[in-house]
């Protein structure tokens, strides 16, 4: 990747964030993150849609190996991925919030589309 963002996290932790991101926006299909953080999950779970709508062997082991939850891949190769068979690109969409309350941090809606 050309140039990602740090997070003001150690690289381990910023790395299973960003797993644990990606693995809860294709479960439920809409998550609530800051707005960096959902650029960030953007770049990734586009990626893993991509793998799945190739749909062969490698692809489903490569998903498998950054997406924690067996039963979210399942998903993604059966629902998510025919879906979007005839689009290029552009599976994601990010809604702005607004500050957080505590530390106005700008929050927002990242959604499958």
């Amino acid at each position: 990747m050309a140039s990602h963002r740090k997070l003001g996290r150690p690289t381990g932790h910023r790395n299973l964030m960003l797993r644990n991101l990606v693995t809860s926006l294709l479960k439920n299909g809409r998550i609530e993150t800051t707005e960096t953080r959902a650029k960030e999950t953007r770049k990734m779970a586009e990626k893993m849609i991509t793998l799945a709508k190739r749909g062969d062997l490698h692809a489903r082991r490569q998903v498998l190996a950054y997406v924690l939850d067996e039963s979210v891949v399942k998903n993604l190769f059966d629902e998510i991925a025919p879906k979007y068979q005839d689009r290029n690109g552009g599976y994601t969409r990010i809604l702005k919030l607004g500050p957080r309350r505590g530390d106005a941090a700008p929050m927002a809606i990242i959604e499958l589309i």
